[in-house]
């Protein structure tokens, strides 16, 4: 927890939740022990679909599709959303979940190593979500920049580790120095970026919001 307790109880507690079917969907995600997109996440997803309404949204990490149907319920009406999970057996509960919520129509989803994806993937997306293995964010970086137009919205979820970014190398255990050092480089890389202008929230695990530059501005 980033911000304090009470604090995070207190902002909690003012939220209005999400629809019968996501709720349903979150807890059968956290019975199962699989990852969903975090609840201040999900506020702040829902107020940037309103803020923003990009019509199409590229999502790196599906799980079993929680978050892509978040953003399907809360976007446009004619949101469509590209969706890409590696792990066969969360790709497949994705599936079903969006045959469940009736959105097979607004959401395709790509399956296999978003690396390799993304890597051939050609267009624009209004927005991107970045919610992939960590250690991953900095790979996927210039191949996002170029799927992002001018305006666009990339939100990379999860990038303050618990609060880990801040320790020192030396303080982590020896498996979790190379996702440290990636993202501190992964951040470092949004700040520095002459296209992009980001701002990094201590929400939830830590969101970052990178947005790309119109031609002309310094």
């Amino acid at each position: 927890m980033i911000i304090g307790e009470r604090m995070a109880v207190f902002i909690a507690s003012l939220d209005r939740g999400n629809t019968p079917f996501l709720e349903e969907l979150e807890k059968e995600a956290l019975e199962e022990g699989v990852p969903v997109v975090r609840r201040p996440v999900q506020s702040l997803l829902k107020f940037l679909l309103a803020l923003e309404g990009p019509g199409t949204i590229l999502e790196v990490g599906t799980a079993v599709g929680f978050s892509a149907l978040l953003m399907s319920e809360y976007g446009r009406a004619d949101c469509r959303i590209t969706t890409i999970e590696k792990d066969e057996r969360r790709a497949g509960a994705a599936r079903e979940n969006f045959r469940r919520a009736g959105r097979e129509d607004r959401i395709t989803l790509l399956e296999g190593d978003a690396a390799q994806i993304l890597e051939g993937m050609e267009g624009f997306y209004d927005m991107v979500f970045m919610d992939a293995a960590k250690g991953q964010y900095i790979h996927f970086l210039p191949h996002v920049m170029r799927l992002l137009p001018p305006g666009g919205l990339l939100v990379s979820d999860n990038v303050l580790q618990e609060g880990d970014i801040i320790q020192s190398r030396f303080a982590l255990t020896r498996r979790d120095r190379t996702i440290h050092a990636r993202m501190r480089e992964y951040l470092y890389a949004l700040k520095h970026d002459p296209s992009l202008e980001t701002v990094v929230l201590p929400t939830g695990d830590g969101v970052a919001l990178s947005v790309k530059k119109q031609s002309g501005q310094s």
